[in-house]
């Protein structure tokens, strides 16, 4: 698809589409009037009947007259006015390609809200962001004839000044690598576990690391095991699939002392090991890897956006799978920082993967760490389908990463990680057991892993409930959603410009165990605020 801003009148534009955005609380914009006064007035009898409400969402097809080069006009809500955000943006703009593509509508113009506090050069990421994100195919597998053909092929963003389109083309080209990369990541989760192996997935992000300049290595098996990596290594010893230890790196700032590393959980296939799941929804779990795509997609993003930082990115790719090999409730492993772990459940697998990851990227380097991984249905039960868990051991970092996830309209939200939570990982063996029962599971998973990040500051997402979306809405369709991995590079971007100490606080973590959990709100959300961006 083709973005560009133009300066350009709606009746002017030479599209097969405009999209036109409705508040919901009356107020019609110049664009919506002009269209409106060409059509006779029936916008507003539809807005007076309540036939269009201008809801969040909402869309309705218009056709146009002579009077206008567009055939058509796609009336689609925005909610309320006073609630226009960067988010808002992506989904109007979303909305807008795949109601076009539906109809066939390979030309559409885009007319933006007015009067929006947002900067312009973010209101391009936001627009080009949605747009790239909604044509993504859920379904590749289905026979040529019925897939879809009539896909927007240019997007025409028209700009409220002709001093406004260099800042909105930037924008917008920003907008397009981390579309790019959000659909990528999609692609990979999306892929069956026959296709995306572990040694597939290594290679694709040596590919990407290829396109994009980064420095991609691949640790096998015996490497694995000379490293001591052996919590990793007793999930993959039920799968014939080799293991894979995919390590990413972009040198921005070779400068600096600070260096942020993004782990992610890359399990392939998960049956839970002889644990076993039950059959029901079980081809769900070729999506247990979405952790790994978002952070092999993030840094193709952060290579293409050039910014003056450090980042490494870890993916932990294995299967999990029962067999005559596999690691068996009771078994005592060994992570690679030497501690002892009880199995107690075969299918608490991704923090023994994770557990080696995070010990490899300070291994590395690494002075800030986030692990992101589809841990714990515990997560789905806990906040559902719309809220990621979030649980951290240090406040300048989790703040740093709510203030990077806030323009995305993603909603993360942060549990405790009180001292009492340790009880329950306490093994009668072992140093630690990697399961400790239903309660609190989320929380435990989190327990598990702060056991393996020392003193640095780090963050652990628990993405099992927002990494798939079973409902269309605004730029996504159902299937996977690339959840994390906008905050990730807006974040590795706000990492470059920010002081934050090299260790953990200490008054923080009482703060944390005292019971106040964040300083500021808790929770990435799409409220207006003071327009900010990180970009001017």
């Amino acid at each position: 698809m083709k973005i560009k801003a133009i300066y350009e009148k709606p009746e002017l534009v030479r599209a097969n589409a405009l999209a036109l955005p409705v508040s919901a609380d009356g107020g019609a914009s110049k664009s919506e009037q002009t269209v409106d006064r060409a059509l006779g007035g029936i916008i507003a009898e539809m807005r007076r009947s309540g036939e269009l409400k201008g809801r969040e969402g909402e869309e309705l097809t218009l056709t146009l007259n002579r009077k206008f080069q567009s055939k058509r006009v796609l009336l689609l809500g925005v909610g309320q006015r006073k609630n226009l955000s960067a988010a808002v943006l992506t989904k109007y703009a979303g909305l807008a390609v795949r109601t076009a593509s539906r109809r066939g509508f390979a030309k559409l113009a885009l007319a933006l809200p007015e009067q929006m506090d947002i900067p312009d050069i973010d209101v391009g990421e936001a627009v080009a962001t949605g747009a790239l994100m909604a044509t993504f195919d859920p379904a590749p597998y289905r026979s040529e004839s019925e897939s879809k053909t009539d896909l927007v092929t240019t997007l025409s963003v028209l700009a409220p000044a002709s001093a406004r389109t260099r800042a909105l083309q930037a924008g917008i080209e920003r907008g397009m690598i981390i579309g790019e990369a959000a659909n990528a990541a999609r692609e990979m989760v999306n892929l069956p576990a026959n296709e995306i192996t572990p040694t597939r997935l290594a290679e694709l992000a040596q590919q990407l690391g290829r396109q994009h300049g980064l420095k991609v290595d691949v640790l096998d098996r015996p490497q694995m095991e000379k490293l001591g990596m052996g919590s990793f290594l007793s999930v993959a010893a039920g799968s014939d699939e080799p293991p894979k230890l995919i390590v990413l790196e972009y040198k921005g700032d070779k400068r600096s002392a600070k260096t942020l590393g993004l782990v992610g959980k890359g399990i392939t296939f998960d049956t839970g090991g002889i644990s076993l799941k039950p059959a029901l929804d079980m081809d769900a779990m070729k999506g247990d890897m979405a952790g790994g795509a978002t952070v092999i997609a993030a840094l193709a993003a952060i290579a293409r956006l050039k910014p003056p930082v450090n980042v490494i990115g870890i993916v932990t790719a294995t299967e999990n799978m029962p067999s005559g090999k596999a690691t068996k409730p009771g078994d005592i492993v060994r992570a690679a920082n030497g501690k002892s772990i009880e199995i107690i459940n075969t299918d608490a697998e991704g923090r023994l993967v994770l557990a080696d990851g995070l010990l490899y990227a300070a291994k590395l380097g690494a002075t800030h760490l986030v692990d992101i991984a589809t841990l714990t249905g515990a997560a789905v039960i806990a906040l559902g389908k719309t809220t990621t868990g979030l649980m951290s051991n240090d406040r300048q970092l989790a703040d740093l990463f709510h203030e990077a996830a806030a323009p995305t309209g993603e909603r993360y939200w942060e549990l405790p990680l009180f001292p009492e939570y340790a009880e329950l990982l306490r093994s009668d063996i072992a140093d630690i057991k990697n399961s400790g029962g239903r309660a609190a599971g989320t929380i435990y998973g989190a327990m598990f892993l702060k056991e393996f990040v020392a003193d640095k500051p780090w963050i652990h997402l628990d993405i099992a409930g927002t990494s798939w979306t079973d409902k269309e809405s605004g730029h996504l369709s159902k299937g996977p959603t690339a959840v994390a991995l906008r905050p990730f590079v807006r974040l590795a971007e706000l990492f470059a410009t920010r002081d934050l100490h090299a260790q953990a606080d200490e008054a923080a973590q009482r703060r944390f165990a005292d019971g106040a959990l964040s300083s500021v709100l808790p929770m990435a959300d799409a409220s207006p605020r003071k327009p900010r961006s990180i970009h001017s």
